[in-house]
């Protein structure tokens, strides 16, 4: 079995190389001064509780057609990104670079600093709060996570949340069927 080198970021372009890269319209420059010292994990499915298609890249591209399903004009004109996107296969695709501000938190607060978009990085995993996740997917977001520990020594392994931790009531991803001890088992602890 052939396995895929680990990512590695490229601090330059802020790009992960070797993954697919579709870059997002809804972004922009964080604030001067601002570096990511938070990864927040969220969970995605287009339609909801459906998987594949390209409506997750539709969404974070502006480019999102109402009239395809009945779901997305309730979603119509959301500005929506995150940086990367870990399909149920394990594929990465990213989004935005990570020097730049992805719109995936909302309002938002962690440990008493509000616009987590401002100092974070937003991965996304195909599923529901109900649905587990794939293995492929913990795998490819651990050895994510740790390209982007190593590429930016601001972040800390011990700086990794939920979307439902930073946006309490309001948000509940990646949910109950997240696994926090296996990704940090993955981690190293």
């Amino acid at each position: 079995m052939q396995t895929s080198p680990p990512p590695t970021v490229d601090t330059a372009t802020g790009l992960v190389r070797g993954v697919r890269q579709v870059l997002a319209t809804h972004c922009d420059e964080r604030p001067p001064g601002c570096v990511p010292t938070l990864i927040v994990v969220h969970g995605i499915s287009l339609p909801p509780g459906e998987f594949g298609g390209p409506w997750i890249d539709r969404l974070f591209t502006g480019a999102l057609p109402a009239a395809a399903h009945p779901y997305f004009r309730q979603i119509e004109g959301l500005r929506a990104s995150a940086h990367a996107l870990i399909r149920r296969d394990g594929q990465v695709v990213q989004y935005v670079p990570f020097q730049l501000r992805a719109w995936h938190a909302g309002k938002s607060e962690y440990q008493g600093r509000s616009g987590c978009n401002d100092f974070s990085i937003g991965i996304e995993l195909e599923g529901t709060d109900e649905t587990p996740y794939t293995g492929a997917q913990y795998a490819a977001l651990a050895a994510l996570i740790t390209a982007l520990l190593g590429a930016y020594p601001t972040l800390s392994g011990q700086a990794i949340v939920g979307h439902s931790d930073v946006a309490p009531g309001r948000k509940t991803d990646p949910g109950p069927a997240f696994d926090w001890p296996r990704l940090r088992a993955l981690l190293g602890g």
